[in-house]
């Protein structure tokens, strides 16, 4: 791919005197030589830039806007930790978000607990970490979450969950505000009148708003105004019956830009969709303008991450395809795999060089679809060249695995021509420190 679309990777990337990619003011080749490949770099300025965005994009539309970093596009102590400097909350989805939230010094007043199937320990943990918001995903939550509540003598800030049946038009495995889908409470069925209800009688739970999430990545704006009005239309009833509407989440699923040839909106084009839809609804009814939170992930860390792979066999199979085989792929990135996900790529070791074939770019892992990138043109590749590819810092890391019993790759931090590790390769060590013999 020639470097010409500049915004599929982190905003210091360049191209040293050397030819070679630079993330950060550091040398990708270097980096590769010092910590090892497959290596995922995150840039630091990006990640900061990112949360800066959305902090002024909304808030400079809808002041009383609280933006909140949904972990699960990838979450450690180190990225927690910038999020909390950067005045971000943060959406957790398990017991385990929650202690990395805690651990980093997040205020736990501005995190908030998704998952259609918390267990009662997870929800005990949460309840007693005083965390802001759970936001109710299933009557048998519901009924739970005011039974430990009441246990620890404590009224719990909750939300509930609706589904607005408004589809994104994103993938099925992604789509979430839809009525065929294992999230939130459905307004076709009357369940979600039924959750409202129960919920406001709960003697433990203070119901302080509602929260829908469509799918993600959603490249269209339409689905937003939409689901916003679907949502406080249905809501305005239930102001007779006991319901305050003090805040209102229409959760996240901005896009990035994976492919050249697909850009996402901006974020003030997301912006403004949303806040002039809560804001003329609003009015409209005769509603409060309420607190809204936004949660972001992929959008705050996809464009700050860039995995590097170190080119090994090579299989050219003449008239069929070429496979260029890298020493990573569905262990440490399953998405194409998944969900068919595409990406684009770069020999990072020589930028200038023009594409001149048709690859295939394959991974190490004992499976035909463990293919990374299919059909993409690139320059001519030899065994030891350095393959980088954009777009990846988010769902990547956290959704690898141990697969063939490979170590998960390490991940570093660039700034300003410096590197530092955030988390180290794993061992073979590693590997087997849980197994009892």
């Amino acid at each position: 791919m020639p470097f010409d679309n500049i915004e599929l990777f982190p905003m210091t990337a360049g191209i040293n005197a050397a030819d070679h990619l630079t993330l950060g003011g550091c040398d990708v080749a270097d980096l590769a030589a010092e910590f090892g490949t497959p290596l995922l770099v995150y840039d630091e300025d990006t990640l900061r830039s990112m949360c800066r965005k959305f902090l002024n994009g909304f808030t400079s539309r809808y002041s009383n806007t609280m933006v909140a970093y949904a972990s699960k596009a990838f979450l450690n102590t180190a990225i927690a930790k910038l999020m909390a400097e950067e005045g971000m909350g943060m959406d957790v989805v398990s017991g385990g978000e929650l202690a990395v939230a805690i651990a980093a010094g997040m205020p736990m007043g501005k995190v908030y607990f998704h998952g259609n199937n918390k267990s009662p320990q997870e929800l005990e943990f949460a309840v007693e970490s005083g965390i802001g918001r759970i936001v109710i995903d299933s009557f048998n939550e519901l009924s739970m979450l005011d039974e430990i509540a009441g246990n620890k003598r404590v009224v719990q800030d909750v939300l509930v969950r609706l589904s607005p049946n408004v589809d994104p038009h994103t993938h099925a495995f992604t789509t979430t505000g839809i009525l065929d889908s294992k999230f939130g409470f459905a307004i076709e069925t009357g369940d979600s009148a039924r959750a409202i209800r129960q919920a406001i009688a709960a003697p433990n739970l203070n119901l302080v708003g509602v929260h829908f999430h469509l799918g993600s990545p959603i490249f269209e704006l339409k689905p937003y105004a939409d689901a916003v009005n679907t949502i406080l239309t249905y809501l305005a009833p239930f102001r007779e019956e006991g319901l305050d509407l003090q805040e209102f989440s229409p959760g996240g699923g901005f896009a990035i830009g994976y492919t050249r040839d697909q850009p996402p909106p901006e974020i003030s084009e997301y912006a403004d969709t949303i806040a002039t839809a809560l804001k003329a609804k609003c009015a409209e009814l005769g509603f409060g303008e309420p607190m809204m939170t936004i949660e972001p992930g992929r959008s705050i860390v996809g464009r700050a991450g860039v995995s590097l792979y170190t080119v090994g066999a090579i299989k050219d199979i003449p008239t069929v395809r070429k496979y260029v085989s890298v020493d990573g792929g569905m262990g440490d990135n399953i998405r194409p795999a998944l969900y068919g996900s595409q990406y684009e790529a770069v020999v990072a070791s020589r930028m200038s060089d023009a594409p001149e074939e048709v690859i295939t770019l394959a991974g190490k892992y004992c499976e035909s679809g463990d293919i990374l990138i299919r059909d993409i043109e690139m320059p001519v590749m030899e065994a030891g060249d350095l393959v980088a590819i954009p777009s990846s810092g988010a769902y990547v890391p956290a959704m690898a695995s141990n697969y063939n019993l490979n170590p998960r790759p390490a991940i570093v931090m660039v700034k300003d021509g410096s590197a530092r590790i955030i988390r180290r390769r794993e061992s073979y060590q590693d590997l087997m420190a849980m197994d009892v013999v």
